[in-house]
């Protein structure tokens, strides 16, 4: 059984309200979404007191104080929007780091070792390459189901079943030696990693407001994109030491290394959980830090946990952001950057091996330049998000609020985030066309690696930035949001790189390269319909919401009804 948190938080945006959260107010006070977190209470009680002497002959007058109240009101003064405090805020997002770390990691590691599996399994390379499309189909459907349960039922659950599944799949992996066990494990590997992918994301909305998400989120991303360029790298040395077999214990042993202190240490953030931490979580989704810490802190009698069944996932809500206008634009767009950066790393040791004649070895350590590089895009631009934003609040006079959460209702979010991305974009844009031309002209080494690490730079921190904007579109589901952003990833992704090597051999390395830049640089004019359109598509979808919620909330509160009146009955009798 699991519930959803009724009190303790005021989430970020107006689609958390009161629907969520039943916290005790005074009834004078102010409780609308647009007045929520004035600090003023000075003007606020002569507001009160000028309608209790003069009534409807005032009405002007109160008109212009409210508007007084609309003007100040940007400090919430509702509860914070996390009692995590910052040392544990940063100990969850390292978890989160080294949890995104691991399914990027497990797609690449496998790479090096396919000649030496398809030898010992006696089956050809095409037959082992197989075991690359189920996993990258089982990768995107995943989060679907996972990052939906992760939104409902709460985000430690979610991680530890999803991982007890990749502990077990790795293990097998480690142990078989059929090519039919090796499809079928393969598929409940990615099953169990990918799942994560959408979890983490959903973690940093949880606990960071939208003022300093940006530097979290690249934190977290770092992670995540990492992972593509140090796989191989890891993989071939261990391919080439120890045998196959051994990348599959690496995973399992990393694993186990994480699972032990985040079962033990992170906290549920889950806000339909727990709220804003406050909560008191069910006992078996309680870490040794929430034994001590609800044992000396009593729990707060205005908190009402409504249990309810844990929720079957339903992958159709993952398909249905993809309903709203913004959310698909800028999915899709999204997924063009993500296919050049996979595109890059797909293709590179086939391209090196067939100019330069590496190892697989050496091959590995071609991956570093850009590994680095979105490393350093990733965190760099998470910083760089939160500077504009608190630039961007300062030039319209919003008030930020890090402790409890800002409104967004009236904030650009979109063009916020995307702004500062369109020079990226254009810039690894011209760096993409140069590194295809110069494989193209097969110059030395130190040329297309160069390069690399520029498009690590500019391309990849261009969709690290969407990611978080994402997120904070859709703030009632993060993790299903990022499901669907995935999904697409994903889907584009695959096709992609079927099709990829075929290009090269039709019309060169060069204008194959040309052609893929040129196509997400030609797009990103999606950006600018999305800062100029996205502000009413966001409120039209927010009012859709709330809507949605009173009748969930009308239907609930019918039925509670109708059992009490049914249990009434059976009394009298």
């Amino acid at each position: 059984m699991t519930g959803h948190a009724e009190a303790g938080a005021l989430p970020e945006d107006a689609v958390h309200s009161s629907k969520e959260l039943n916290v005790s107010t005074n009834p004078n006070t102010i409780t609308s979404s647009d007045h929520r977190d004035s600090p003023h209470r000075l003007i606020e009680d002569r507001v009160s007191s000028d309608s209790s002497q003069d009534g409807d002959n005032d009405d002007e007058e109160q008109q212009h104080q409210q508007q007084d109240l609309e003007t100040l009101s940007r400090v919430s003064s509702g509860p914070p929007y996390t009692v995590f405090s910052r040392k544990m805020i940063w100990w969850i997002i390292v978890m989160n780091c080294f949890a995104a770390f691991i399914s990027p990691i497990t797609a690449n590691i496998y790479f090096p070792a396919l000649p030496a599996i398809a030898q010992d399994l006696d089956v050809s390379i095409s037959d082992v390459n197989l075991s690359l499309t189920t996993y990258m189909i089982f990768q995107g459907l995943s989060p679907t189901l996972v990052g939906d349960f992760g939104d409902a039922a709460g985000r430690r659950p979610a991680f530890i079943l999803a991982f007890i599944v990749y502990l077990g799949a790795n293990i097998g992996l480690a142990l078989q030696r059929n090519y039919a066990a090796l499809l079928v494990l393969r598929c409940l590997q990615s099953a169990g990693s990918s799942g994560t992918i959408a979890l983490v994301f959903g973690v940093v909305a949880d606990i960071a407001t939208s003022a300093e998400r940006g530097k979290f989120m690249g934190i977290v991303g770092a992670g995540l994109t990492i992972g593509p360029s140090l796989g191989p790298t890891i993989g071939g040395l261990l391919t080439e030491f120890l045998g196959w077999p051994s990348v599959f214990w690496f995973c399992t042993i990393v694993t186990v290394v994480f699972m032990i202190p985040y079962v033990l240490t992170v906290p549920e953030t889950g806000r339909k959980v727990v709220g804003n931490g406050s909560v008191k979580p069910q006992s078996w989704n309680m870490t040794l830090l929430d034994y001590m810490r609800f044992r000396r802190q009593p729990q707060d009698p205005t908190t009402v946990r409504q249990k309810q069944k844990i929720p079957i996932p339903n992958p159709l809500n993952t398909l249905r952001v993809l309903a709203n206008k913004d959310m698909a634009m800028l999915l899709f767009y999204n997924a063009m950057l993500y296919v050049g950066f996979m595109l890059i790393t797909a293709t590179m040791s086939t391209q090196f091996d067939d100019i330069y004649h590496y190892n697989e070895l050496v091959l590995g350590l071609c991956y570093l330049p850009i590994g680095f590089a979105t490393m350093i895009a990733s965190v760099s631009q998470g910083f760089i998000l939160d500077w504009n934003y608190r630039r961007t609040a300062k030039k319209i006079g919003f008030k930020i609020d890090k402790k409890r959460g800002d409104n967004l209702k009236d904030f650009p979010i979109e063009k916020v985030r995307t702004q500062i991305i369109m020079p990226c974009i254009l810039i690894g844009g011209g760096v993409y066309i140069g590194y295809g031309w110069a494989l193209q002209a097969q110059v030395h080494v130190a040329v297309p690696l160069v390069l690399s690490f520029f498009i690590g730079l500019f391309v990849t921190g261009s969709f690290s930035v969407i990611n978080t904007l994402i997120v904070d579109l859709y703030p009632e589901a993060p993790a299903t949001a990022t499901a669907a952003n995935n999904l697409t990833r994903c889907l584009f992704g695959a096709v992609a790189t079927s099709v990829i090597e075929d290009m090269i051999a039709g019309i060169g390395r060069g204008w194959s390269y040309t052609l893929i830049a040129l196509i997400f640089t030609c797009l990103s004019p999606i950006l600018w319909v999305i800062q100029k359109h996205g502000p009413p598509w966001r409120e039209e979808r927010r009012l859709k919401m709330i809507k949605l919620r009173e009748k969930e909330e009308a239907k609930r509160t019918e039925k509670s009804e109708r059992e009490a009146d049914n249990s009434t009955v059976l009394q009298s009798r």
